[in-house]
């Protein structure tokens, strides 16, 4: 594009509805809201600086050949580069002067909007933006309540300055777009004094459902939504009617506001944060507006809205450039069918229960197909070593749950009980070598394997060695939970039960303390992970200025701040020093696991889900672990001293016999679960190697497709990658599979099948073991598992993974489909627990007596059933959850 030395003032400025505002002129958002104006939408009044404006300004101060060597020197896989490039180019900017016949014709256009001190917002509004297969949202600038000549210019000019960010320059180098083929025009409207804003989508971006909207709204102006300071209400609209189908009224505890000199978040009153943000009558009103977008651009949109004196206007709208295919007749009739958890084997019988206490969701297919045949393999393993090969009991999918196949023929239940004579002294050498089989032979085989493949430079593997890869890391990790399952686990579950029983039975007085007390206090992984949370926020306390920032950070800003390694307000060594620390503390800790299946993130890949915790610590009124800790040690030596004191001498031995083993095996459950992904870090980063190449090679379209392939689908792509062949597309399966999922995971899976009858084996009705039925869950009133005692009022909180763990505040009742380790930040926030699947020796229930709060497991429906914002009463003694308020009923 070249760069004119004169330039008639007449394409400086463009009214906002004129037919010459192109794209090419306006830009990609200019264009935008120029034809929507032209519709008779309602958008705020403005006007348009055109494209040619910025090329005069470029032009008259020479700074097009800069720019472009600036740019030149960059490269998008050095982020340093990146911002050397657009530092130098903003200095440029700084220094250039606003020509005269641009800056005149920029005022006279400002002064016919009001009387020359009217606010407005300047956006940013490149020509490479906006566009049907790019949205570039977010890449340049946008300033709001702009007022007065003077200020309008300098917000022109540092829009201008925007479209050379070291994002956008990565951005458009990645995208394939030159240098020199970007402009930027700058669209100049009368700002909203919004009383409400928000973001919409005409289409449902979760399933793809185009019959539905999806609403984000907020008090006050859009920019809180945008920089992620609140999480706004959702709502989901049947678009023929109007009518909310879904909604969820977020705690909204930030908005941005208007002020003399720009915009700043303050807090919203208390009396507004749980309040509904739209009306059914407003969002009805929404709705229609949306869909006449749709109309005017025939194809779903991605529309930003704002709301004063109850009337609706459009900021900008831009296709939707991601969205899940819709699913057809056949999908939807396909997965309608498979609801009806129908079984593999017609009389069999299936359960929920073990490693399933890890997988709460629908499998990915990548784990259904590559990952679960290794856990099937161990199991097989184990059970042929104490020989019970032909019992071999295997892991499942039904509608993509997983399950275990509890199915006996009578036969096997009669070959099982001859079989016993032999196994149960083959049981009780597996418990007796239970710990040296894993510190001595599965932790350390899983530790060597993964740092054998952490070493190695993973681009330089073929793709089929990069897979055997990871089929080797597979094969250990489930030696490892299998050695555990088999050995550790147990060991905790019967050695702390047996204790109980008989310390309650026989041993305990009135006025004694409860047998969990014995069990308190010791160091396990998770604990030394949240003191090492805590020392890093005592640190961080003692700099400057440095607990204040963080504390008001989002979670998107936390992120991007730790991966620039920069953060304004606060000096760049403190801050480095900061992410170094936080860096260890995740290499230490940030391979504990959220979810078996490989296709979800690790918390040493989200940094932000140690946020809220970190931010907890950093107020100085959370609890001290280290004096917590301490206080449950003293409490278990004295209760040990005390029942030394009392008790004879045969009972005396019966206690010390029973105790120890518990002892030693309490916290010894929890590390050794802490490590089932040791692996998972540097597995996921051979997948993402092997997705790159597809992407490449065009049979996916971004990283984790991957995990939507089965792992023939994979085989067969690494080996065509590897014969220089074209690897299948399969961007529509990826797509459709995405969808049947999302439909999936809305569905609470029978804790055992069939519907009907009990989980038995050999007889013995196992039900009592497993999460509640759904079908028994009625009223106001959930039973569960009561795993920690207690009994605590308070707001629910439901999470369904890490990219929600902003929303916890401290107080809160954790309510989550499960917890592993990695979720234990959480707990230092939480008033109290629930889960739909557990038992009381489970994970959630450890933790929580260690924090000393009441947990109530295995409800099967309570993330279904309970909502965030609900007030309940969490009974860990009684092991139920009480609906405070009945209209508040879910599900």
């Amino acid at each position: 594009m070249s760069i004119e030395q004169h330039t008639p003032s007449i394409t400086l400025v463009l009214p906002l509805d004129a037919p010459t505002a192109t794209l090419e002129r306006v830009g990609g958002k200019g264009a935008s809201l120029a034809r929507m104006a032209a519709a008779g939408l309602p958008i705020p009044p403005g006007f348009h600086i055109t494209t040619t404006a910025y090329l005069h300004f470029v032009a008259a101060n020479n700074l097009q050949e800069a720019i472009l060597a600036a740019v030149a020197a960059a490269t998008p896989s050095n982020p340093a580069s990146l911002e050397t490039a657009s530092s130098q180019i903003a200095q440029l900017f700084i220094q250039g002067a606003i020509p005269d016949d641009i800056a005149i014709t920029i005022r006279q256009a400002y002064r016919q909007l009001g009387d020359g001190n009217v606010a407005v917002a300047v956006r940013s509004s490149a020509t490479a933006e906006d566009l049907p297969g790019m949205s570039f949202a977010g890449q340049q600038e946008t300033y709001l309540n702009m007022r007065g000549e003077g200020s309008v210019l300098a917000a022109v000019k540092r829009c201008w300055a925007s479209l050379w960010t070291a994002r956008a320059i990565g951005y458009r180098a990645r995208q394939g777009i030159a240098p020199d083929d970007v402009s930027l025009a700058v669209v100049v409207q009368q700002l909203v004094p919004a009383d409400a804003a928000g973001i919409l989508f005409t289409a449902n971006p979760l399933t793809g459902a185009r019959d539905q909207i999806m609403i984000n709204a907020a008090w006050g102006l859009g920019e809180a939504i945008v920089s992620g300071q609140v999480t706004p209400d959702t709502l989901t609209v049947e678009k023929a009617s109007g009518k909310i189908i879904a909604q969820e009224i977020s705690e909204k505890q930030v908005m941005t506001i208007r002020t003399e000199l720009g915009t700043q978040e303050e807090s919203v009153p208390v009396g507004q944060r749980t309040v509904a943000v739209l009306s059914p009558a407003q969002a009805a009103e929404l709705t229609r507006i949306s869909v006449q977008i749709e109309h005017l651009y025939e194809q779903p949109m991605d529309i930003e809205w704002a709301l004063h004196n109850n009337q609706f206007f459009i900021v900008q709208a831009r296709p939707i450039t991601a969205l899940p295919a819709l699913p057809t007749v056949t999908t939807t009739q396909a997965v309608t069918e498979t609801m009806s958890w129908n079984l593999p084997k017609p009389k069999g019988h299936y359960a929920r229960s073990s490693v399933i206490e890890l997988l709460p969701d629908p499998l990915t297919p990548l784990f259904a197909t590559l990952g679960l045949p290794y856990w099937n393999k161990a199991t097989h393993d184990l059970l042929v070593e104490v020989n019970l090969g032909s019992l071999d009991s295997q892991l499942v999918t039904i509608n993509d749950y997983c399950y275990y196949d509890v199915s006996f023929t009578a036969a096997q239940s009669v070959s099982l009980l001859l079989t016993l004579p032999r196994l149960l002294p083959a049981f009780g050498g597996v418990m007796r070598t239970a710990r040296q089989r894993w510190e001595q032979e599965a932790s350390p085989a899983y530790t060597q394997r993964a740092r054998q493949w952490e070493a190695q430079d993973l681009t330089s593997i073929s793709t089929t060695a990069l897979l055997n890869g990871v089929r080797a890391l597979l094969d250990v990790a489930a030696y490892y939970y299998l050695t555990i399952q088999s050995g550790i686990l147990p060991a905790a579950y019967m050695s702390e039960s047996l204790f109980t029983l008989v310390y309650d039975k026989l041993l305990k007085r009135q006025g004694d303390p409860p047998a969990l007390t014995f069990f308190l206090g010791y160091d396990s992984t998770p604990i030394q992970a949240e003191k090492s949370l805590y020392d890093l926020a005592q640190w961080a306390r003692a700099q400057t200025g440095l607990a204040d920032t963080i504390t008001q950070l989002s979670a998107d800003q936390f992120t991007s701040a730790y991966q620039e390694k920069q953060l304004a307000g606060v000096a760049e060594t403190t801050w480095a020093e900061f992410c170094q620390r936080l860096a260890a503390h995740l290499a230490r800790f940030g391979h504990t696991i959220y979810d078996l299946d490989f296709a979800k993130k690790l918390p040493i890949e989200e940094p932000a889900s140690q946020l809220e915790t970190l931010k907890y610590f950093l107020s100085g009124t959370a609890a001290n672990p280290y004096t917590r800790q301490a206080t449950s040690t003293q409490q278990r030596e004295q209760a040990m001293r005390t029942l030394k004191g009392r008790l004879g001498k045969v009972r005396l031995s019966l206690f010390w016999r029973l105790l120890r083993p518990a002892q030693r095996f309490a916290p010894l459950r929890e590390d050794a679960l802490a490590d089932v992904g040791l692996g998972w870090p540097v597995l996921r980063h051979m997948l993402y190697e092997i997705a790159r190449r597809l992407i490449a090679a065009e049979a996916i379209t971004q990283p984790d497709d991957i995990f939507w392939l089965t792992a023939d689908e994979v085989a067969a792509s690494t080996h065509a990658l590897d014969h220089a062949q074209t690897p299948t597309k399969y961007q529509a399966v990826v797509s459709e599979r995405r969808s049947i999922w999302e439909l999936e995971r809305k569905v609470t899976p029978p804790s055992s099948l069939p519907l009907k009858t009990p989980a038995r084996f050999l007889g013995f009705d196992f039900r009592g073991m497993l999460p509640a039925n759904t079908e028994q869950q009625e009223g106001n009133v959930i039973k569960g598992i009561g795993a920690s005692p207690g009994r605590i009022e308070g707001i629910a909180r439901v999470l369904h993974g890490p990219d929600e763990f902003e929303q916890m505040h401290a107080g809160d009742i954790l309510v989550a489909k499960i917890t592993t380790p990695a979720w234990t930040p959480l707990f230092a926030l939480a008033a109290g627990i629930i889960t739909d699947v557990g038992g009381p020796l489970s994970h959630s229930s450890i933790v929580a007596r260690e924090y000393h709060i009441p947990a109530v497991l295995g409800t099967g429906v309570a993330t279904a059933r309970l909502h965030s914002g609900q007030r309940i009463t969490v009974d860990g003694d009684a092991g139920t959850i009480t609906l405070m308020d009945m209209n508040a009923l879910t599900g």
